[in-house]
Order: C-alpha cells, then sequence, then structure tokens
C-alpha cells in the first residue's frame, strides 16, 4: 500500500477527492438555483448567495488540505483558504456600495482563486492524474475573472446571474472530475 499526503493510501485519498468533487459540484448547483430563482426575487437572499460563494470556497479549500496533508504540504489551497476569506469580506463591503463593485470582487476573487486551483490541480496531476478538468477550470476562472472585472466598469448594473453562469460552469468542472475518477477507479480494479 502506497501512502501519499499525510496517511493516506492513493485509493483513499482518490475516494476523497472524489467525495470533494462530488460534494463541491452539489454546493454549486444548489447555489446556482437559488441564485436564478429566488436570488433574483429578494436583494437579502441574493446578498446571502454572494457572501455565501466565496465563504463556501475557503471552507473547502481548508478541509480539503486538512484532508490531502495540512495547510503546510498544500500551499496554493492554503493561499486560496486567505484569499477567499478575504474576498468574502470584500463582497460584504461592496455589497454596500453597488453590484458593480460586488462584481468586481467577485472577478478579483475568480482570478486568484482560479490560479490557485490550476496550481493545485498540477501538483495532484503527478499523484492522482484525472486533474485535466481542474487545470481547465482554473484557467477558465481566472478568464472569466478578467471578464468580470471588465464588466463591473459597464455602465449597466450587473445582477447575481452573472455570477451563477461563473459557478455553474464550476459545478460542471467539479462534476466531470469526479466522474473521471470514478471511471479511472473503475478501470483499475481486477476482472
Amino acid at each position: 500500500m502506497t501512502i501519499h499526503n499525510g496517511g493516506l493510501s492513493r485509493a483513499s485519498q482518490e475516494q476523497w477527492l472524489k467525495f470533494y468533487y462530488f460534494a463541491r459540484t452539489a454546493f454549486s448547483a444548489v447555489w446556482v438555483a437559488a441564485a436564478f430563482t429566488v436570488g433574483q426575487q429578494s436583494w437579502v437572499i441574493a446578498a446571502v448567495l454572494l457572501v455565501a460563494y466565496p465563504a463556501w470556497d475557503a471552507v473547502a479549500n481548508f478541509v480539503d488540505a486538512s484532508r490531502s496533508g495540512g495547510l503546510g504540504q498544500n500551499r496554493t489551497q492554503a493561499i486560496n483558504l486567505v484569499v477567499s476569506m478575504a474576498a468574502t469580506l470584500a463582497v460584504v463591503v461592496a455589497l454596500t456600495m453597488s453590484m458593480n463593485f460586488v462584481l468586481g470582487v467577485f472577478g478579483v476573487w475568480a482570478i486568484l482563486s482560479g490560479l490557485l486551483q490550476l496550481g493545485t490541480a498540477v501538483r495532484r496531476w503527478k499523484s492522482y492524474g484525472a486533474q485535466w478538468a481542474m487545470i481547465l477550470s482554473g484557467g477558465q476562472s481566472a478568464l472569466a475573472g478578467t471578464f468580470f472585472v471588465v464588466q463591473a466598469r459597464m455602465p449597466a448594473p450587473p445582477s447575481i446571474t452573472n455570477v451563477a453562469g461563473y459557478a455553474a460552469v464550476g459545478a460542471f468542472y467539479f462534476l466531470v472530475s469526479a466522474v473521471w475518477l470514478s471511471v479511472s477507479q473503475l478501470r483499475r480494479k481486477p476482472a
């Protein structure tokens, strides 16, 4: 049995990643559904959803890094934790200003967290493979963030649906990664 990441076997770590990716998919899917429905009907609910999204990312990065050897061994996730916590606080402040500021905060956060996610996926590729979707997701997040920053400067006020589309694409990438890991595990099982 080969041991990786703070004592977990490769099989245990792959099981964790599969669970983690499915959990990220489920959260994002529920968040997107709420954003497109009740988030458009109530400013308060939209505000809660907008604060919850980067907060969830901070929690998810902390839990995953802790489960994968700790923050010291997972520097990209440790930095992502700090970036997502800062984004959560910045969204709270931006909500008192305008949705343009909120979208700008989401843009900067998407760029930074996307690049950090890409770094995490590249590091994991060597041990677990099946990270190509996470690499694409990180790159796409950085590009979407750049678009958000540009869009935030436009005179038309954005809404939560601008962020919901981004979250939906992220959910898709997490789902692809979870399924890809599942298929890889099945292929390796003896007949």
